[in-house]
C-alpha cells in the first residue's frame, strides 16, 4: 500500500431495508485520502455521504468491501480493536456540534478522556489532561469561553469546542461532517480557515463531508457522490 494514503476504502457497498425493500446507498465506493491533505466529498443531501463517514469510522458495516487504516484492515476487526481505531486515530466532528449541554466547554473538551480512560487513571493524569484541553481550547481561539456551558456560546463557538474536543487525542485523521453546516456564512467561512490552519500547521489530514460546492473546491482533493457512486477530481490532486 502507498504510505501516503491515511485512509482507503475499495468497492463500498451499502444498503438498508424498509419493509421487503432494499434501497442501495452505496454502489461500490472506492476512496483514498492522503497524507497531509484536506479532501472534501461532495453530494446532495440524502446521497449517501453520512452512510460513508460512519463506515469510514467504524461506526457502522459494510455489506461487502473493504477499508484500511495505515495498510491495517478495520471494517473486520474487534469491536476493541474499531474502538481503539476511532479512540486513538480519529478525530470526528459533526454539524450539530454534539456537545453535553450540562458541562462547560473545557469539560466538553475533557469528556472523552474521561470516558475513555478508568475513573483511576483519570484521576491520577487529571491536571495534564487539563492542561492539554486548555491548549486545544486555546489554539481554536475559545480558551476565554472555557468555563461557559453550550447554552452561554453562540453556533461558532460551539463547533470550535467540537473541534477541540476532537484534537484532544492528537488524531491523524479528522472527520468532518458537514461542520459549517449549521452555521451562517461568516461564521462557516471562519471555521473552514481554522480546519486549514489546523491542516497546514500541524500537517492534520482532513476528510470533510459538504453539500456546498464553493467549499468543496476549497480542498486538495475532491470527491464527488452521485448514484450511490464516487468520482473523483483530479484536478485538486496537488495541494493548492
Amino acid at each position: 500500500m502507498n504510505p501516503d494514503i491515511v485512509l482507503e476504502a475499495r468497492t463500498l457497498k451499502k444498503s438498508y431495508h424498509k419493509d421487503r425493500i432494499e434501497v442501495p446507498v452505496l454502489k461500490g465506493i472506492d476512496l483514498s485520502v492522503e497524507r497531509g491533505l484536506v479532501t472534501t466529498l461532495v453530494g446532495r443531501s440524502g446521497s449517501g455521504k453520512s452512510t460513508l463517514m460512519h463506515l469510514l469510522a467504524a461506526l457502522d458495516h459494510p455489506d461487502c468491501g473493504e477499508i484500511r487504516f495505515c495498510g491495517e484492515r478495520i471494517d473486520n476487526a474487534s469491536r476493541a480493536r474499531r474502538d481503539a481505531y476511532r479512540n486513538r486515530n480519529l478525530g470526528i466532528i459533526f454539524q450539530f456540534y454534539h456537545l453535553l449541554p450540562e458541562l462547560s466547554a473545557i469539560e466538553n473538551v475533557l469528556a472523552p478522556l474521561m470516558i475513555s480512560q478508568s475513573a483511576l487513571s483519570y484521576f491520577r493524569n487529571r491536571k495534564e489532561a487539563k492542561r492539554r484541553a486548555e491548549a486545544m481550547l486555546d489554539r481554536v481561539g475559545l480558551l476565554h469561553r472555557a468555563a461557559h456551558k453550550p447554552s452561554e456560546m453562540s453556533g461558532g463557538e460551539m463547533q470550535r469546542a467540537a473541534i477541540a474536543r476532537s484534537l484532544m487525542a492528537n488524531p491523524s485523521l479528522l472527520l468532518a461532517d458537514e461542520p459549517t453546516g449549521n452555521l451562517d456564512t461568516d461564521t462557516g467561512r471562519d471555521i473552514l480557515k481554522l480546519l486549514r490552519t489546523l491542516n497546514e500547521d500541524d500537517d492534520l489530514t482532513i476528510l470533510m463531508i459538504t453539500h456546498d460546492d464553493s467549499i468543496a473546491e476549497t480542498a486538495d482533493h475532491c470527491y464527488r457522490m452521485k448514484d450511490g457512486l464516487l468520482e473523483s477530481d483530479s484536478a485538486k490532486l496537488q495541494v493548492a
